[in-house]
């Protein structure tokens, strides 16, 4: 019989460590034919997957493990596990209620049973589902499992068979041993379709991407062909095998538009998952699908980094939480069964590479990749789990890398006895096309019409691709905006908006900011006094950082922008600032968010706690800022350095997206930052670090043509929303100075006609007479309050002027040298409580020496050198500030220094 085939008889006849019923421990037979079927159905769901044939080399466990679950009959001696023998299997037994096998029968002999369980279950799917806690969900897939086209295939092996033979020597990552993605991709998307998806945002590793841009984005061929002429490259900073695309079609399975949309992303795999989430909760925000009904994500794993990159189970962890849920995404691994050449037994210590997405109750589809219709089933009951129950499903296709990890590499080295299997293996092409020839479903001149067709729409493309005039960048925009930029993907202007506000307008929003708006609402003795501090600022026209925020933020929902703030403990802010969500004191989970009622046709306003994530939680914001450029999307860390763990986000996307992927982003990133006392991890947010990334040139004095300083933005890779442009914003928010009683501004500072001052220069004494000033201090952020309170101490304000750099980078050459020439008898100082190898003296130094054309020097004041950001110990902290105040104040400290 079937069942007992490919099994030795010497398999162990028990699990260790697993607890069973009393009664099968002792051998006794269930006297109950219902209870003995029910036994045998469940451990056949719960354990089938571990002997299901998933590997298509046949020479690996997929879980691992060789081991054969004990009460798994797949073996004549295993029947007395249950107290059977031989003579039961043509015994009829009554079949549970729960079960689908027995379609119109109630009763079957015990011997079909096992074959139809073994069909189901131990074949080439294997399916992981009993963990999942909903009854109804797990009936559904039970009713699903208790058979796809023959062109699919050839035009994937045909393509990379192509690449291969035009470009030899080129890394491609090809999909060879796993060509059976593409069909798989386009059932999913065919089913989804026709349950009325019309937008899928997808994420994938390098591994088959150029296949998935030809042949499911549909591609023109020659615009991926021409990115492997060095000469007619479409002007991209990366390469080929990263780039993504934005494409709308026909689909001609139903017929429907739907736009296809495949993320730009780095080698860092994995990194993208969060990204593609971001941006499909927006697109489903902006078109107000609630449920996920018209717009879903997929994205497309390795086997290695599935089960090692932690980002994966952050963007897991996020997929049920309201603010972020997607509604549901199909994750496909190609399970290559070795990650670069680490064998996958020293790789992960869960049996599956797939074993993360228990965390969500994600059914789990194992499937052997070299059988087409059993993974074309499997997409589709996935794409009508997705459909059905709003959730995350994945899909393991067990397969392999015919050549090594990329096409130069030599797989041989370290897994001589894989890549001789690989080498005897019979391509998937092959093995199915005489499946379909010998079943009469195609014929061999059918077959070969179709190879010939494909290879030559290949070597048709190959000649247009090297037109010249076909190589253009926006061809590889995964984020088009078309009605923001011209059709070349240029400004539109280059001025800005003013951005002062009118006094009505200052006061309604300080008001609403000051209050409850909702009847009967009782909200903390605490927040009651926040509120009366806030309505004693307005009333003297004043307001403090949170205040200021709240201008900013309504004044833009006023005019129909869209702000969304989300991170850790944001809704009321780390040091108890913000309250942008109150609570009611008295009713459970009744909330008051005040900023959405300032206007009667107002922009909504977003404001969420995310989970206790970094990485996760920044990728997926700034996937949710590629969907609209008129919204603002800020991300605010816990305290400034938290940023480190999600620094890959950064680098790879925030800093660098624009020069490789020609992808504007306005993400604000809000980074509290000061040196307090509270030790290493709660004071730098780093700012040396984003300063390092920023590409001005410091060496060269920019010419003051035009709007210097719009031009000087758009020139730059940082900073938001009224420019008709977009760069990432990055904010040193404060923390003692929320509450600082000088850390104020007037309403003035906001009127009509006023705009974002990038320095403040000094406004006492020592402007009035620049001539009697002996030293210039220039300095950002809290340590100019020190810097006030000790000149006045010292009765220094005549003899030294104090100005402020508000925006660091681009570096304001133009302010600093009014300000230079204005001293032009002071000496200039560089003050910061950073330490002088950190914070902003590195990126300022050689930018002030040529301002001032290397005829002075610019002298450091702040910290010595150190490893960690700040002192632990309070004390220290207090005797550094003050080494370094004595410095900025002792006019002779710098007389005897060389330059």
């Amino acid at each position: 019989d079937g069942f007992f085939r490919n099994i030795q008889a010497s398999s162990p006849s028990g699990e260790a460590g697993e607890t069973r019923p009393s009664t099968l421990l002792q051998g006794r037979v269930l006297s109950h034919s219902l209870d003995m079927a029910q036994k045998v159905v469940e451990d056949h769901l719960i354990r089938g997957h571990h002997v299901a044939q998933l590997d298509p080399l046949g020479i690996l466990e997929a879980d691992l493990d060789s081991f054969v679950p004990s009460d798994l009959i797949t073996t004549i001696d295993k029947l007395g596990f249950y107290g059977l023998d031989e003579s039961d299997l043509d015994r009829s037994f009554q079949l549970p209620s729960t079960t689908f096998i027995g379609g119109q029968d109630t009763t079957l002999p015990l011997r079909e049973i096992i074959r139809r369980l073994e069909t189901s279950y131990c074949g080439h799917i294997g399916v992981e589902f009993m963990f999942i806690n909903n009854v109804d969900q797990c009936q559904w897939i039970r009713q699903k499992f208790e058979s796809p086209g023959i062109m699919q295939i050839i035009i994937v092996s045909r393509f990379e068979d192509f690449l291969a033979r035009k470009w030899s020597s080129e890394k491609r990552f090809g999909l060879e041993g796993c060509e059976v993605l593409i069909p798989a991709l386009k059932t999913i998307i065919d089913k989804s379709s026709a349950a009325g998806i019309d937008s899928v945002i997808m994420g994938m590793p390098h591994r088959g991407r150029l296949n998935v841009l030809a042949n499911v984005i549909r591609k023109d061929l020659d615009q991926i062909f021409c990115q492997f002429d060095p000469k007619l490259e479409a002007g991209s900073g990366d390469v080929k095998y990263h780039l993504g695309m934005y494409h709308e079609r026909i689909n001609r399975e139903t017929d429907k538009d739907i736009t296809l949309s495949l993320m730009a992303n780095p080698s860092h795999l994995e990194a993208v998952d969060p990204v593609v989430q971001g941006k499909a909760k927006a697109e489903q925000f902006y078109r107000g699908d609630t449920q996920g009904k018209k717009v879903m994500s997929i994205l497309m794993h390795g086997d290695a980094a599935f089960a090692g990159q932690g980002v994966v189970y952050e963007t897991f962890h996020l997929s049920e939480l309201p603010s972020y849920t997607t509604h549901g995404t199909i994750h496909v691994v190609v399970n290559n069964q070795i990650g670069f050449t680490t064998d996958p037994r020293v790789a992960r210590s869960s049996p599956y590479p797939t074993d993360v997405a228990r965390v969500v109750n994600a059914p789990i589809f194992h499937v052997n990749a070299d059988d087409p219709e059993a993974v074309m089933y499997v997409c589709r009951v996935a794409a009508e789990w997705r459909s059905t129950f709003n959730k995350d499903v994945v899909i393991d296709l067990v397969s392999y890398r015919r050549f090594g990890h990329n096409e130069m590499d030599e797989p041989m080295f370290t897994q001589p006895l894989m890549y001789k299997q690989i080498r005897r293996q019979e391509h998937v092409l092959k093995k199915y096309s005489d499946k379909l020839i010998a079943e009469g479903v195609v014929t061999l001149q059918e077959f070969e019409e179709e190879v010939a067709k494909y290879d030559k729409i290949c070597e048709e493309a190959y000649t247009s691709s090297k037109d010249e005039k076909i190589s253009h960048i926006r061809h590889w925009l995964d984020s088009p905006w078309p009605d923001f930029f011209t059709a070349e993907g240029e400004p539109r202007s280059m001025s800005c908006l003013p951005t002062g506000l009118g006094e009505d307008v200052l006061q309604h929003i300080g008001q609403t900011a000051s209050s409850v708006p909702l009847q009967d609402f009782k909200i903390h003795p605490g927040v009651s006094r926040i509120l009366r501090g806030r309505a004693d600022l307005v009333k003297n026209r004043q307001m403090d950082w949170a205040l200021g925020e709240y201008m900013a933020f309504g004044s833009l929902l006023k005019d129909g922008i869209h702000v969304r703030l989300s991170g850790q403990d944001v809704e009321r802010g780390t040091f108890s600032h913000r309250h942008h969500v109150l609570h009611d004191q008295e009713v459970d989970k009744r909330v008051c968010v005040p900023m959405n009622h300032l206007w009667e046709n107002q922009a909504p306003y977003t404001v969420c706690n995310s989970s206790l994530s970094e990485y996760g939680v920044l990728g997926f914001e700034l996937g949710f800022a590629m969907s609209n450029p008129n919204a603002l999307i800020l991300w605010e860390a816990q305290f400034g350095d938290f940023h480190n763990t999600a620094q890959c986000i950064i680098d790879q996307f925030i800093s660098s997206g624009q020069a490789k992927w020609v992808r504007n982003n306005g993400i604000v990133l809000l980074l509290p930052h000061g040196m307090e006392g509270m030790g290493p991890e709660h004071s730098s947010a780093r700012p040396e670090r984003f300063l390092q990334m920023s590409k001005d040139d410091p060496d060269h004095f920019p010419e003051f043509s035009g709007d210097f300083e719009v031009q000087q933005l758009y020139d730059c890779n940082w900073i938001v929303i009224l420019l008709p442009f977009r760069k990432p914003l990055i904010i040193f928010t404060p923390k003692s100075l929320l509450r600082h009683p000088d850390a104020r501004s007037s309403f003035d500072d906001l009127a009509k006609g006023t705009k974002f001052k990038r320095l403040i220069p000094d406004e006492g004494h020592a402007s009035q007479s620049p001539g009697q000033v002996k030293r210039v201090i220039f300095c950002t952020g809290k340590v100019y309050y020190e810097l006030a309170k000790g000149r006045k101490q010292k009765n220094l304000e005549r003899n030294v002027a104090i100005i402020r750099l508000e925006q660091i980078s681009p570096f304001p050459f133009d302010l600093v040298r009014e300000e230079a020439d204005k001293y032009a008898n002071a000496e200039l100082v560089w003050c910061q409580e950073e330490h002088k190898n950190m914070g902003y003296y590195d990126y300022v130094r050689p930018r002030f020496l040529t301002v001032v054309a290397n005829k002075k020097p610019i002298w450091y004041v702040g910290r010595d050198p150190a490893a960690a950001p700040a002192t632990g110990n309070k004390s220290t902290h207090l005797n550094e500030l003050k080494r370094f105040m004595d410095t900025a104040f002792n006019l002779s400290a710098f007389q005897e220094r060389d330059l």
